[in-house]
């Protein structure tokens, strides 16, 4: 089989897994955005395009084939675009709603046109409003997914990417579709692309974290639940050496040659900073991540207690409080330690009594009463 027989075939492979990894995402977080990105990659999965139809030995009538093969992008778009929206605001606005109707009108009255054969049989008139939306969307969700899901400094990476470039790619399809000795490379780039995202989602949904490494348990082993303790010191006095624990999670600001040299190689570690993102460090694996992203960082945690990480450790609460203020941090706090406990974990925070307010401390001390 030659390469550019091979396209059909890579294409609806790589369909099928970004549709069968962002619909495990969707199951996984009961999120509205992914629950209508997951339905715009089951469109995308069934698209209608010959160059995959012909070698599946399935034919369509031309005058069908010349508005059918548009209404995807269309759909794809739409829920492209809604869905991204929701990753970034958590809700669709007014404005977004009036943006994504006018949309789907212009839609119709261009499946309209094109029904009508107002364009001539026109390829390049018929087809450049469909790519240039789903192009776009593409472009856009992706750019949400950098912004708001996926480090840029890791394998995950490779699923924006790889819809980036195939979103850029399709922006020449209503001129290169019907370039004989043109279209079959531009084909075999986007599975390509299409295949470079499907291993970055892949990875993103299914493989965030090896297998955390487990230890026998000994009188210094945190027991599970809840604590807080005003200074290191006090963590150390009653646990011991928390930090050479391989099961070991811990969010902290501390100077990155410090962090290298205490712990355990098998520890994930995010390092909360504005400087830099992604992954900085192997054995430990340290990830800097922004302390807004306090939603990623939710989910984070998460797929590391599905890989067998059962104790979190956070010195840097005071510094998410100035960042996100400390209702907002509040409930990633107790996210997080339901997380731990419903999986028989620790969670410990280091917090200085003085940098809050009385209420604020009494809150803290009631959700983590440690003993």
């Amino acid at each position: 089989m030659n390469l550019e027989a091979a396209v059909p075939y890579v294409n609806f492979f790589s369909r099928w897994v970004l549709f069968i990894a962002v619909a495990y995402k969707a199951y996984q977080t009961r999120d509205k955005g992914w629950v209508l990105l997951s339905t715009a990659f089951f469109i995308n999965a069934l698209d209608v395009e010959s160059y995959i139809f012909r070698p599946l030995g399935i034919h369509m009538a031309h005058e069908a084939y010349r508005v059918a093969s548009q209404i995807p992008n269309f759909f794809i778009a739409t829920l492209l675009l809604w869905g991204a929206i929701h990753l970034k605001y958590a809700t669709s606005k007014l404005k977004h709603v009036v943006l994504i109707s006018v949309f789907l009108a212009a839609s119709y009255v261009w499946l309209f046109l094109l029904a009508a054969n107002v364009f001539n049989d026109n390829f390049v008139v018929e087809t450049v409003f469909p790519a240039f939306a789903y192009s776009f969307a593409l472009i856009y969700f992706s750019r949400i997914l950098i912004e708001k899901e996926i480090s840029t400094r890791s394998i995950d990476s490779l699923f924006p990417w790889g819809l980036i470039l195939l979103g850029l790619l399709n922006f020449t399809y209503p001129v290169v579709r019907n370039v004989e000795w043109l279209a079959p490379s531009a084909f075999f780039l986007g599975a390509v692309f299409r295949l470079v995202a499907a291993v970055g989602a892949f990875k993103f949904v299914f493989i965030p974290f090896p297998p955390a490494e487990t230890q026998p348990p000994s009188s210094k082993t945190p027991h599970p639940g809840a604590f807080v303790y005003p200074s290191k010191e006090k963590v150390s006095e009653k646990f011991g050496n928390i930090k050479a624990l391989p099961n070991l999670i811990v969010i902290t600001r501390e100077e990155l040659d410090s962090i290298r040299g205490k712990l355990h190689p098998s520890a994930l570690v995010f390092w909360v900073t504005r400087v830099i993102e992604g992954e900085i460090h192997k054995f430990p694996e340290i990830y800097a991540i922004s302390p807004t992203k306090i939603d990623i960082l939710t989910d984070l945690i998460a797929k590391a207690v599905e890989s067998g990480y059962r104790v979190l450790y956070i010195d840097a609460v005071e510094y998410l409080i100035i960042e996100n203020g400390f209702e907002n941090t509040l409930k990633f706090l107790l996210n997080v330690k339901d997380r731990l406990l419903v999986a028989n974990g620790t969670i410990i925070l280091v917090v200085d009594p003085e940098a809050l307010d009385p209420l604020q401390r009494r809150i803290l001390e009631r959700e983590f009463p440690g003993e």
